[in-house]
C-alpha cells in the first residue's frame, strides 16, 4: 500500500483497495458468477422500506473511493435494483471474511421484515435468476 505526502509534510493514510487493481478482471468474474443474498428494499407487507438510499448506505460500509473521487462498492456489498426495487446484494462469502457486518446485516433486514432471497444476479439485464 502506497502512502503520499501532502504540502504540510504529514503522510496520509494509506490508500485502501478491497481488491488490488490488476484483479479487475478476476474480480469482475468473481462479482458476475456468484449467487449473492439478496435483500429487497420491501417489507413481507409489500412496503417500500424506506429511507430510500438505505441501499446505498449499507454497502457503503465497504466500499472506497477511487484515484478518480468516485465509490468503488465491494463485491461482497452491493446496491442494485431489479424490477424497480432497490435492494443490496451480499456475496455468501461475506459471513467467512466480516462476520459481525454479515451479521448485523442479516439481523438488521429480519428486524426490518425485509424479502430476503438468494439468487444469481444476471450483470446485463440486471435481473435475479432465483436459486433452489
Amino acid at each position: 500500500m502506497a502512502t503520499t505526502n501532502n504540502t504540510s509534510g504529514f503522510k496520509s493514510a494509506p490508500d485502501f483497495q478491497a481488491f488490488p487493481t490488476d484483479q479487475t478482471s478476476q474480480q469482475q468474474n468473481y462479482q458476475n458468477n456468484v449467487k449473492k443474498i439478496i435483500i429487497e428494499g420491501t417489507t413481507h407487507a409489500g412496503r417500500k422500506f424506506r429511507p430510500s438510499d438505505w441501499a446505498e448506505r449499507m454497502s457503503g460500509a465497504l466500499s472506497t473511493f477511487g484515484r478518480d473521487h468516485r465509490i468503488r462498492y465491494s463485491p461482497m456489498l452491493q446496491p442494485l435494483t431489479i424490477k424497480g426495487v432497490k435492494c443490496i446484494a451480499l456475496d455468501p462469502k461475506m459471513q467467512e471474511h466480516f462476520p459481525e457486518m454479515y451479521s448485523y446485516i442479516m439481523g438488521w433486514a429480519n428486524n426490518n421484515d425485509l424479502v430476503i432471497s438468494e439468487g444469481e444476479i444476471d450483470p446485463e439485464t440486471k435481473t435475479l435468476r432465483e436459486t433452489a
